[in-house]
Protein backbone atom coordinates (compact mmCIF):
# COMPACT_ATOMS: atom_id res chain seq x y z
CA UNK A 1 0.00 0.00 0.00
CA UNK A 2 1.58 3.64 -1.19
CA UNK A 3 1.77 6.02 1.85
CA UNK A 4 1.05 9.53 0.80
CA UNK A 5 1.44 12.96 2.40
CA UNK A 6 -1.57 12.83 4.25
CA UNK A 7 -0.70 9.87 6.13
CA UNK A 8 2.83 11.07 7.24
CA UNK A 9 1.20 14.12 8.54
CA UNK A 10 -0.78 12.56 10.63
CA UNK A 11 1.48 10.15 12.04
CA UNK A 12 3.86 12.72 12.65
CA UNK A 13 0.96 15.21 14.31
CA UNK A 14 -0.23 11.94 16.50
CA UNK A 15 3.05 11.12 17.50
CA UNK A 16 3.81 14.74 18.33
CA UNK A 17 -0.01 13.99 20.41
CA UNK A 18 -1.19 17.07 18.60
CA UNK A 19 -4.39 18.09 17.32
CA UNK A 20 -5.15 19.08 13.74
CA UNK A 21 -6.27 22.21 15.09
CA UNK A 22 -2.65 22.79 16.85
CA UNK A 23 -1.34 21.65 14.06
CA UNK A 24 -2.63 24.46 11.93
CA UNK A 25 -1.93 27.16 14.89
CA UNK A 26 1.51 26.17 14.88
CA UNK A 27 1.94 26.09 10.95
CA UNK A 28 -0.74 28.61 9.87
CA UNK A 29 -1.50 26.12 7.15
CA UNK A 30 -5.91 25.83 7.47
CA UNK A 31 -6.77 23.18 9.66
CA UNK A 32 -9.25 22.22 6.49
CA UNK A 33 -6.15 21.74 4.18
CA UNK A 34 -5.13 19.23 7.39
CA UNK A 35 -7.77 17.41 7.29
CA UNK A 36 -8.18 16.69 3.79
CA UNK A 37 -4.53 16.00 3.25
CA UNK A 38 -4.85 13.62 6.21
CA UNK A 39 -8.09 11.93 4.60
CA UNK A 40 -6.42 11.43 1.40
CA UNK A 41 -8.99 14.07 -0.37
CA UNK A 42 -6.10 16.26 -1.48
CA UNK A 43 -3.16 14.01 -2.16
CA UNK A 44 -0.57 17.12 -2.76
CA UNK A 45 -0.12 20.89 -1.38
CA UNK A 46 2.14 23.71 -2.38
CA UNK A 47 5.98 23.66 -1.37
CA UNK A 48 4.99 26.00 0.92
CA UNK A 49 2.42 24.47 2.80
CA UNK A 50 4.72 21.65 3.13
CA UNK A 51 7.30 23.83 4.34
CA UNK A 52 5.23 24.95 7.25
CA UNK A 53 3.73 21.31 8.20
CA UNK A 54 7.25 20.48 8.23
CA UNK A 55 8.50 23.20 10.26
CA UNK A 56 5.56 22.81 12.39
CA UNK A 57 5.81 18.88 13.68
CA UNK A 58 9.93 19.53 13.61
CA UNK A 59 11.00 17.60 10.71
CA UNK A 60 12.83 17.18 7.18
CA UNK A 61 10.58 18.60 4.45
CA UNK A 62 12.08 15.59 2.56
CA UNK A 63 10.67 13.12 5.36
CA UNK A 64 7.12 14.62 4.84
CA UNK A 65 7.18 14.39 1.04
CA UNK A 66 8.63 10.59 1.27
CA UNK A 67 11.56 12.09 -1.85
CA UNK A 68 13.18 9.14 -3.56
CA UNK A 69 16.32 8.13 -1.24
CA UNK A 70 17.75 5.26 -3.17
CA UNK A 71 19.11 5.09 -6.67
CA UNK A 72 17.70 3.06 -9.58
CA UNK A 73 20.32 -0.02 -10.23
CA UNK A 74 22.58 -1.68 -7.36
CA UNK A 75 26.03 -1.68 -8.25
CA UNK A 76 28.95 -3.96 -7.25
CA UNK A 77 30.58 -0.99 -6.11
CA UNK A 78 29.80 1.89 -4.18
CA UNK A 79 26.65 3.24 -3.82
CA UNK A 80 24.94 5.54 -1.71
CA UNK A 81 25.64 4.58 2.14
CA UNK A 82 29.21 3.88 0.52
CA UNK A 83 28.69 8.02 -0.54
CA UNK A 84 28.01 8.31 2.54
CA UNK A 85 30.43 6.54 4.37
CA UNK A 86 33.24 8.89 2.16
CA UNK A 87 31.78 11.76 2.98
CA UNK A 88 31.73 11.05 6.63
CA UNK A 89 35.09 9.71 6.54
CA UNK A 90 35.34 9.08 10.41
CA UNK A 91 39.20 8.71 10.42
CA UNK A 92 39.28 12.01 9.08
CA UNK A 93 37.94 14.01 12.03
CA UNK A 94 40.55 15.19 14.33
CA UNK A 95 41.83 13.05 17.29
CA UNK A 96 40.32 9.73 15.72
CA UNK A 97 43.24 7.45 14.55
CA UNK A 98 42.18 6.60 10.58
CA UNK A 99 43.45 3.12 8.60
CA UNK A 100 46.85 3.51 8.14
CA UNK A 101 47.55 5.05 4.66
CA UNK A 102 47.94 2.32 1.98
CA UNK A 103 46.41 3.87 -1.36
CA UNK A 104 48.08 4.20 -4.14
CA UNK A 105 46.69 6.98 -5.46
CA UNK A 106 46.40 8.69 -9.09
CA UNK A 107 48.73 11.52 -10.14
CA UNK A 108 46.90 15.09 -9.95
CA UNK A 109 46.55 15.07 -13.87
CA UNK A 110 44.89 11.46 -13.71
CA UNK A 111 42.93 12.10 -11.13
CA UNK A 112 41.54 15.46 -12.50
CA UNK A 113 40.47 13.65 -15.14
CA UNK A 114 38.72 11.18 -13.22
CA UNK A 115 36.66 14.34 -11.93
CA UNK A 116 35.67 15.93 -14.74
CA UNK A 117 34.60 12.62 -16.45
CA UNK A 118 32.06 12.35 -12.94
CA UNK A 119 30.80 16.00 -13.38
CA UNK A 120 29.97 14.97 -16.97
CA UNK A 121 28.05 11.82 -15.29
CA UNK A 122 26.31 14.04 -13.08
CA UNK A 123 25.05 16.97 -15.42
CA UNK A 124 24.10 13.78 -17.82
CA UNK A 125 21.48 12.39 -15.24
CA UNK A 126 24.01 9.11 -14.60
CA UNK A 127 23.41 8.90 -11.00
CA UNK A 128 23.69 4.95 -10.10
CA UNK A 129 26.83 5.15 -12.68
CA UNK A 130 27.77 8.17 -9.99
CA UNK A 131 27.27 6.94 -6.89
CA UNK A 132 29.21 3.28 -7.77
CA UNK A 133 32.30 5.84 -8.41
CA UNK A 134 32.05 8.51 -6.51
CA UNK A 135 33.47 7.26 -3.23
CA UNK A 136 36.82 5.68 -4.17
CA UNK A 137 37.43 9.39 -6.21
CA UNK A 138 36.91 11.01 -3.08
CA UNK A 139 39.26 8.95 -1.22
CA UNK A 140 41.84 8.82 -3.94
CA UNK A 141 41.36 12.59 -3.89
CA UNK A 142 42.11 12.93 -0.16
CA UNK A 143 44.67 10.29 -0.54
CA UNK A 144 46.66 12.42 -3.65
CA UNK A 145 46.10 15.53 -1.90
CA UNK A 146 48.43 14.16 0.75
CA UNK A 147 51.06 13.35 -1.41
CA UNK A 148 50.28 16.26 -4.33
CA UNK A 149 49.30 19.21 -1.81
CA UNK A 150 49.25 21.51 -4.24
CA UNK A 151 46.75 24.64 -5.34
CA UNK A 152 45.38 21.89 -8.42
CA UNK A 153 44.94 19.26 -6.46
CA UNK A 154 42.77 20.82 -3.91
CA UNK A 155 41.00 22.39 -6.89
CA UNK A 156 39.71 19.23 -7.80
CA UNK A 157 39.06 17.59 -4.76
CA UNK A 158 36.56 20.58 -4.01
CA UNK A 159 34.84 19.97 -7.07
CA UNK A 160 34.23 16.35 -6.00
CA UNK A 161 33.17 17.38 -3.51
CA UNK A 162 30.82 19.52 -5.12
CA UNK A 163 29.63 16.55 -6.77
CA UNK A 164 29.13 14.75 -3.56
CA UNK A 165 26.87 17.17 -1.66
CA UNK A 166 24.74 17.89 -5.56
CA UNK A 167 24.56 14.17 -5.45
CA UNK A 168 23.51 13.68 -2.00
CA UNK A 169 21.43 16.22 -2.05
CA UNK A 170 19.34 15.25 -5.42
CA UNK A 171 18.97 11.65 -4.28
CA UNK A 172 16.76 13.19 -0.61
CA UNK A 173 19.99 13.29 1.76
CA UNK A 174 20.71 16.99 2.60
CA UNK A 175 22.64 16.24 5.81
CA UNK A 176 25.20 14.19 3.79
CA UNK A 177 25.14 17.08 1.61
CA UNK A 178 25.75 19.63 4.15
CA UNK A 179 29.02 17.81 5.16
CA UNK A 180 30.32 17.29 1.70
CA UNK A 181 30.01 21.24 1.19
CA UNK A 182 31.85 22.10 4.59
CA UNK A 183 34.55 19.56 3.04
CA UNK A 184 33.79 21.98 -0.60
CA UNK A 185 35.01 24.69 1.36
CA UNK A 186 37.73 24.11 3.75
CA UNK A 187 39.02 22.15 0.23
CA UNK A 188 38.45 25.80 -1.60
CA UNK A 189 40.01 27.86 0.80
CA UNK A 190 43.91 25.46 0.61
CA UNK A 191 42.91 26.18 -3.09
CA UNK A 192 43.59 29.79 -2.49
CA UNK A 193 40.49 30.60 -4.79
CA UNK A 194 37.82 33.09 -3.65
CA UNK A 195 35.53 32.11 -6.81
CA UNK A 196 36.03 28.73 -5.79
CA UNK A 197 34.86 29.38 -2.31
CA UNK A 198 32.18 31.14 -4.04
CA UNK A 199 30.81 28.31 -6.07
CA UNK A 200 30.68 26.39 -2.87
CA UNK A 201 28.58 29.04 -0.97
CA UNK A 202 26.52 28.26 -4.22
CA UNK A 203 26.32 24.98 -3.50
CA UNK A 204 25.70 25.59 0.33
CA UNK A 205 22.77 28.19 -0.83
CA UNK A 206 21.00 24.44 -3.26
CA UNK A 207 21.49 22.36 -0.11
CA UNK A 208 19.89 24.67 2.46
CA UNK A 209 17.03 25.04 -0.13
CA UNK A 210 16.79 21.32 -0.18
CA UNK A 211 16.14 21.20 3.40
CA UNK A 212 13.39 24.10 3.68
CA UNK A 213 15.97 26.72 5.61
CA UNK A 214 15.34 29.50 2.62
CA UNK A 215 16.24 32.32 4.59
CA UNK A 216 19.67 31.26 5.33
CA UNK A 217 19.96 30.01 1.17
CA UNK A 218 18.90 33.42 -0.15
CA UNK A 219 21.05 35.14 2.58
CA UNK A 220 24.66 33.24 2.40
CA UNK A 221 23.86 33.56 -1.44
CA UNK A 222 23.55 36.90 -1.43
CA UNK A 223 26.33 38.18 0.90
CA UNK A 224 28.66 36.59 -1.25
CA UNK A 225 27.42 37.80 -4.25
CA UNK A 226 28.03 40.98 -2.65
CA UNK A 227 31.52 40.21 -1.39
CA UNK A 228 32.82 38.69 -5.25
CA UNK A 229 30.79 41.52 -7.37
CA UNK A 230 33.46 41.84 -10.16
CA UNK A 231 33.98 45.51 -11.83
CA UNK A 232 32.25 45.09 -14.84
CA UNK A 233 34.77 46.48 -17.07
CA UNK A 234 37.71 44.58 -16.03
CA UNK A 235 35.69 41.15 -14.96
CA UNK A 236 36.38 37.95 -16.45
CA UNK A 237 34.23 35.35 -17.78
CA UNK A 238 34.51 32.83 -14.72
CA UNK A 239 34.55 36.06 -11.77
CA UNK A 240 31.00 36.75 -13.68
CA UNK A 241 29.97 33.31 -13.64
CA UNK A 242 30.45 32.78 -9.93
CA UNK A 243 29.10 35.84 -9.50
CA UNK A 244 25.90 35.47 -11.34
CA UNK A 245 25.42 31.54 -10.23
CA UNK A 246 25.20 33.29 -6.50
CA UNK A 247 22.90 35.77 -7.89
CA UNK A 248 20.57 32.40 -9.36
CA UNK A 249 20.91 30.44 -5.88
CA UNK A 250 19.67 33.71 -4.18
CA UNK A 251 16.98 33.98 -6.32
CA UNK A 252 15.74 31.10 -6.42
CA UNK A 253 14.78 30.98 -2.06
CA UNK A 254 13.18 34.95 -2.35
CA UNK A 255 10.69 33.65 -4.88
CA UNK A 256 9.63 30.49 -2.42
CA UNK A 257 9.24 33.23 -0.18
CA UNK A 258 7.14 35.33 -2.48
CA UNK A 259 9.33 37.57 -2.83
CA UNK A 260 9.23 37.82 -6.71
CA UNK A 261 10.17 41.41 -7.33
CA UNK A 262 13.07 40.84 -5.52
CA UNK A 263 14.18 37.85 -7.26
CA UNK A 264 13.69 39.15 -10.71
CA UNK A 265 15.94 41.71 -10.23
CA UNK A 266 18.27 39.47 -8.88
CA UNK A 267 18.03 37.70 -12.35
CA UNK A 268 17.87 40.56 -14.32
CA UNK A 269 21.33 41.23 -12.49
CA UNK A 270 22.61 38.01 -13.30
CA UNK A 271 21.11 38.18 -17.08
CA UNK A 272 23.95 41.19 -17.33
CA UNK A 273 26.82 39.26 -16.33
CA UNK A 274 25.86 36.32 -18.54
CA UNK A 275 25.36 38.87 -21.76
CA UNK A 276 29.15 40.38 -20.68
CA UNK A 277 30.55 36.70 -19.98
CA UNK A 278 28.94 35.05 -22.98
CA UNK A 279 28.36 31.20 -22.15
CA UNK A 280 30.91 29.84 -20.02
CA UNK A 281 31.91 26.29 -18.59
CA UNK A 282 33.76 26.35 -15.26
CA UNK A 283 34.12 25.27 -11.43
CA UNK A 284 31.84 22.30 -12.33
CA UNK A 285 28.64 23.92 -13.57
CA UNK A 286 27.73 26.35 -16.79
CA UNK A 287 26.36 30.18 -16.50
CA UNK A 288 24.90 31.57 -19.85
CA UNK A 289 21.73 33.55 -20.76
CA UNK A 290 19.90 30.92 -21.44
CA UNK A 291 20.45 29.22 -18.06
CA UNK A 292 19.23 32.75 -15.98
CA UNK A 293 16.15 32.67 -18.44
CA UNK A 294 15.37 29.60 -17.57
CA UNK A 295 15.10 30.09 -14.00
CA UNK A 296 12.72 32.96 -14.26
CA UNK A 297 9.81 30.52 -15.52
CA UNK A 298 11.17 28.25 -12.54
CA UNK A 299 10.54 31.87 -9.92
CA UNK A 300 7.46 32.30 -11.47
CA UNK A 301 5.97 28.87 -10.59
CA UNK A 302 7.30 29.19 -6.95
CA UNK A 303 5.68 30.72 -3.75
CA UNK A 304 1.85 30.39 -2.38
CA UNK A 305 0.41 31.43 -5.68
CA UNK A 306 2.46 30.60 -8.67
CA UNK A 307 2.08 32.78 -11.94
CA UNK A 308 1.90 29.79 -14.69
CA UNK A 309 1.12 32.28 -17.40
CA UNK A 310 4.14 34.59 -16.71
CA UNK A 311 6.04 31.19 -16.61
CA UNK A 312 4.77 30.18 -20.08
CA UNK A 313 5.95 33.69 -21.41
CA UNK A 314 8.96 33.97 -20.03
CA UNK A 315 9.50 30.10 -21.50
CA UNK A 316 9.51 31.67 -25.05
CA UNK A 317 12.30 33.33 -24.36
CA UNK A 318 14.11 30.48 -23.77
CA UNK A 319 16.29 28.39 -26.81
CA UNK A 320 16.10 24.60 -26.06
CA UNK A 321 18.69 23.58 -27.80
CA UNK A 322 20.88 26.20 -26.35
CA UNK A 323 20.94 24.73 -22.68
CA UNK A 324 23.98 22.84 -22.31
CA UNK A 325 23.71 20.19 -19.60
CA UNK A 326 20.63 17.35 -19.77
CA UNK A 327 19.90 17.25 -16.61
CA UNK A 328 19.23 21.52 -16.67
CA UNK A 329 17.10 20.89 -19.86
CA UNK A 330 15.15 18.55 -18.19
CA UNK A 331 14.61 20.09 -14.99
CA UNK A 332 13.23 23.11 -17.40
CA UNK A 333 11.09 21.14 -19.34
CA UNK A 334 9.20 20.07 -16.32
CA UNK A 335 9.14 23.48 -15.05
CA UNK A 336 7.53 24.31 -18.35
CA UNK A 337 4.90 21.03 -17.81
CA UNK A 338 3.84 22.04 -14.45
CA UNK A 339 2.87 25.68 -15.94
CA UNK A 340 1.20 24.06 -18.66
CA UNK A 341 -1.15 21.59 -16.52
CA UNK A 342 -1.66 24.61 -14.27
CA UNK A 343 -3.17 27.05 -17.10
CA UNK A 344 -5.34 23.65 -18.30
CA UNK A 345 -3.27 22.28 -20.78
CA UNK A 346 -3.05 19.05 -19.45
CA UNK A 347 -2.25 16.93 -22.78
CA UNK A 348 0.58 19.19 -23.33
CA UNK A 349 2.16 18.66 -19.82
CA UNK A 350 1.58 14.59 -19.98
CA UNK A 351 3.31 15.25 -23.13
CA UNK A 352 6.50 17.09 -22.44
CA UNK A 353 6.61 14.34 -18.82
CA UNK A 354 6.95 11.48 -21.06
CA UNK A 355 9.29 13.38 -23.18
CA UNK A 356 11.05 13.90 -19.98
CA UNK A 357 11.24 10.50 -18.74
CA UNK A 358 12.18 9.06 -21.84
CA UNK A 359 15.61 11.42 -21.70
CA UNK A 360 16.05 11.14 -17.75
CA UNK A 361 14.19 8.42 -16.76
CA UNK A 362 16.31 7.79 -13.67
CA UNK A 363 17.23 11.91 -13.17
CA UNK A 364 13.02 12.18 -13.16
CA UNK A 365 12.11 9.48 -9.99
CA UNK A 366 14.28 11.89 -7.66
CA UNK A 367 12.24 15.10 -8.75
CA UNK A 368 9.35 15.88 -5.92
CA UNK A 369 8.08 18.67 -8.49
CA UNK A 370 7.49 16.38 -11.26
CA UNK A 371 5.65 13.59 -8.77
CA UNK A 372 3.86 16.31 -7.88
CA UNK A 373 2.66 17.57 -10.94
CA UNK A 374 1.37 13.66 -11.86
CA UNK A 375 -0.05 13.92 -7.97
CA UNK A 376 -2.43 16.76 -9.19
CA UNK A 377 -3.01 15.48 -12.84
CA UNK A 378 -4.37 12.15 -11.18
CA UNK A 379 -6.71 13.87 -9.37
CA UNK A 380 -8.17 15.86 -11.64
CA UNK A 381 -8.70 13.46 -14.26
CA UNK A 382 -11.94 13.24 -15.24
CA UNK A 383 -11.95 9.73 -17.28
CA UNK A 384 -9.31 6.84 -16.77
CA UNK A 385 -5.64 7.96 -18.71
CA UNK A 386 -3.59 4.74 -18.90
CA UNK A 387 -0.90 6.78 -20.00
CA UNK A 388 -0.82 8.93 -16.85
CA UNK A 389 -1.56 6.54 -14.50
CA UNK A 390 1.76 4.63 -16.04
CA UNK A 391 3.78 7.55 -15.50
CA UNK A 392 2.49 7.56 -11.96
CA UNK A 393 3.43 4.24 -11.44
CA UNK A 394 7.01 4.54 -12.39
CA UNK A 395 7.15 7.79 -10.30
CA UNK A 396 6.16 6.21 -6.81
CA UNK A 397 2.70 8.39 -7.36
CA UNK A 398 -0.58 5.88 -6.29
CA UNK A 399 -1.86 5.17 -9.41
CA UNK A 400 -5.20 4.08 -7.27
CA UNK A 401 -5.87 8.17 -7.07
Amino acid sequence: MSIGIGDRIRALREFRDITQDELARRSGVSVDTIRKLEQGVRESARINTLRNLARALDVQLERLVGQTTVTRQLTGHGGLLALRDAIQDPGSLPGVLGDANLEDPPGPDEWAQQVQAATAAYWAGEYSALASTLPTLLRDGRATAREHDTEGVWTHLALAYQLAASLSAQSGHPDWAYTAVEKQLAAAARASDPLLEGMGVSTLSWVLLRQGRWEHARDVAERKADQLEPPRRRATADQLAVYGNLLIAAATPSARADQHDEAMQLLTLAESAAVQAGPVKTYGTAFSVTDVRTQKVNIALAGAEGRPDVALAASAGVDLARISRPVHSASYRVDVAQARYQTGDNAGALELLLEVEADQPEWIRFQAGAAATVREMLEAERRRNSTLRGLASRLGVDPAL
